[in-house]
């Protein structure tokens, strides 16, 4: 009975937070994306580089995946929108303790980017329909979120850069194995975890009335 009880509390408990994020005033949505931003600098540090491209393997896709889920359709873009925004103005969180504009015109600007749309599509779903919070639905909806609104961009933002850096863009099947291939098995681990984690701390209920 006791194990019953703590399962029914931390139930009540997840449901309250999403229901009173939803309900929270401007200030303490404004807070809780700052907070969003924070954390997804910090795990722009856990990077790791591959001599064979000048995309690095980095934290922030988690972030990014579950910063919509967290704080909903609009305040999770909007976490990562502030963290574009203010790295882009010279805070140095982006990768490698870097900050300034030569992050988003430089080969991983395309993805960094893309983080915005990655939250802005999963806090919609998730937010919407109680569906989109089961483990295999949130695995899809990442998985969509993740090749497709970050690295589509990233490949984008990656031939110009080459185009403009190199001069000769690479082929499709090469910036593919610049750009994508290399980040597959990691990216996957990445959706699972986040998936994993959207499925334990979202309600299985409606909170947006």
């Amino acid at each position: 009975m006791q194990r019953i009880a703590i399962v029914e509390d931390c139930l009540r408990a997840r449901y309250s937070f999403f229901r009173w994020r939803y309900n929270a005033a401007l200030a303490n949505k404004i807070i809780l994306a700052f907070g969003m931003a924070c954390a997804a600098g910090l795990l722009a540090q856990v990077k790791v580089p591959l001599p064979w491209t000048p995309v690095p393997i980095t934290g922030q896709t988690f972030v990014a995946l579950l910063a919509g889920v967290i704080l909903g359709r609009w305040w999770g873009g909007i976490s990562l929108g502030v963290y574009v925004a203010m790295g882009v103005a010279g805070v140095p969180w982006f990768a490698g303790w870097n900050g300034g504009y030569n992050a988003i015109i430089g080969p991983t600007g395309g993805y960094i980017i893309g983080f915005v749309l990655a939250a802005l599509f999963l806090g919609y779903f998730t937010d919407k329909y109680v569906g989109a919070r089961n483990f295999i639905s949130l695995l899809f909806l990442m998985l969509f979120a993740n090749f497709v609104l970050i690295h589509i961009p990233g490949l984008l933002q990656l031939a110009i850069w080459f185009r403009v850096v190199k001069g000769v863009p690479p082929s499709f099947w090469e910036l593919l194995l610049i750009g994508t291939v290399p980040f597959i098995v990691g990216d996957i681990v990445k959706i699972v975890a986040a998936a994993a984690s959207a499925y334990v701390i979202t309600p299985k209920e409606h909170f947006c009335k």
